[in-house]
């Protein structure tokens, strides 16, 4: 039955290559964003599991 309807739909083969085209474009933008990032926040985020009192510092919540 699946085969049926998906061999009766047009175009269907654009389907596999735009989601290829989504996935790749999600990790070449995480690479540039690694690539890009403040080496400061990085260390912030880094600290966060380890601190036990709550921060009250605002300063790279939105770098």
């Amino acid at each position: 039955m699946k085969k049926d309807i998906l061999s009766s739909m047009e175009n269907i083969e654009i389907y596999p290559i735009i989601s290829l085209l989504i996935f790749v474009i999600f990790f070449i933008g995480m690479f540039w964003w690694v690539l890009q990032v403040d080496r400061s926040y990085v260390d912030h985020m880094k600290e966060m599991p380890l601190n036990d009192e709550p921060q009250n510092d605002k300063s790279n919540e939105n770098v």
